[in-house]
């Protein structure tokens, strides 16, 4: 089996993060977004290829998978960003057999296994209930759990199983020809959904088996980062310093080896990477890159970057890599 894994997208809803990193490397719970789904991948299925396909800060991309994964790779540059169709079309010279599409701005709880034991259907594609059905494409089933229609973004509440951009497709001649069909319409919405072309594959008698995920966690936006990294640390991420000093540690944290504590309370739901040193501060609810000083602080629902300092802030704080920021932020 190949996994495509479409990463084009700059993340603008995340900046100033996603100016020097690539929204699939941005770090929750101590590790990257992009890596809890690789290796989840990896453990639960035989991978023959990994397909990506990059766009913003591809070269860190191509570079941290090189220095990661083993796996064999390639690396498609989405030049026109016109959807998620026109991104998966971009694989088809790789395709051989069956393909799992796995779009990464979200976490999923899934067995993955599953699929093995399946013979009869043709595809799968994953989905979890939700209250705001309009934010999503949505799926309709029949009453053997094959999907019948997907919609994006309905006014009406035909269904409430949400799309979550995981899917396993067996006949890939089939799906090329439905993404080429979708492409050669108009834009829905200014884009081209690959959920077009899954709906021409049922139209043509496939039998696509919907799954619900146990559960799924959004990574692209800082508030639901945020949340994600909570969810992560309540369940098994977490760990606490060897040698907090005379911080006050509130679980649950992840305190990476080697950053210095002093007479701070970090927690809960506080990440800190390697090489930082906190002082003199209060921390709740932040995720905390590598190297960075903070000092005097008192931050909440906070991102910070790589090599940041801070000193004397009270409130949120959105600061990139290499930023530095003292006073009171906005808003805080």
């Amino acid at each position: 089996m190949k996994v495509v894994i479409p990463l084009a997208g700059k993340g603008t809803r995340l900046r100033p993060h996603t100016h020097t990193v690539p929204k699939p490397l941005l770090q929750v719970a101590g590790k990257a977004v992009l890596d809890y789904v690789v290796d989840d991948v990896l453990e639960r299925l035989d991978v023959e290829e990994l397909i990506f396909i990059t766009g913003h800060l591809k070269e860190r991309v191509e570079a941290h998978v090189r220095a990661r994964y083993t796996v064999p790779s390639v690396f498609v540059e989405q030049a026109v960003q016109n959807g998620t169709a026109g991104a998966v079309k971009l694989a088809e010279p790789y395709a051989d057999g069956p393909l799992l599409i796995i779009f990464v701005d979200t976490l999923f709880d899934a067995d993955l296994s599953v699929v093995t034991g399946d013979p009869d259907a043709d595809g799968f594609i994953w989905a979890k209930e939700v209250e705001d059905y309009e934010r999503f494409g949505v799926i309709v089933t029949g009453e053997d759990g094959m999907m019948r229609r997907i919609v994006e973004k309905p006014k009406d509440p035909i269904s409430r199983l949400a799309n979550i951009g995981l899917y396993l497709i067996r006949d890939h001649r089939l799906l090329f020809e439905g993404i080429d069909r979708t492409l050669a319409a108009d834009p829905y919405l200014g884009e081209y959904f690959l959920t077009d072309a899954l709906q021409f594959m049922v139209d043509q008698g496939s039998r696509i088996r919907v799954l619900e995920v146990e559960g799924w966690y959004d990574c692209g936006k800082p508030e639901t980062l945020l949340a994600t990294n909570r969810h992560l640390l309540e369940t098994g991420r977490a760990l606490r310093p060897s040698h907090p000093g005379d911080a006050v540690i509130i679980d649950p944290v992840r305190i990476e080896e080697g950053v210095e504590l002093a007479g701070s309370r970090i927690g809960p739901n506080v990440t800190i990477g390697s090489g930082s040193r906190i002082t003199g501060s209060m921390l709740s609810d932040c995720i905390v890159g590598d190297s960075v000083v903070i000092e005097d602080s008192e931050l909440s629902d906070s991102l910070i970057g790589s090599h940041a300092q801070v000193r004397g802030l009270r409130g949120t704080a959105l600061l990139g890599d290499h930023c530095a920021s003292w006073g009171a932020p906005a808003g805080g």
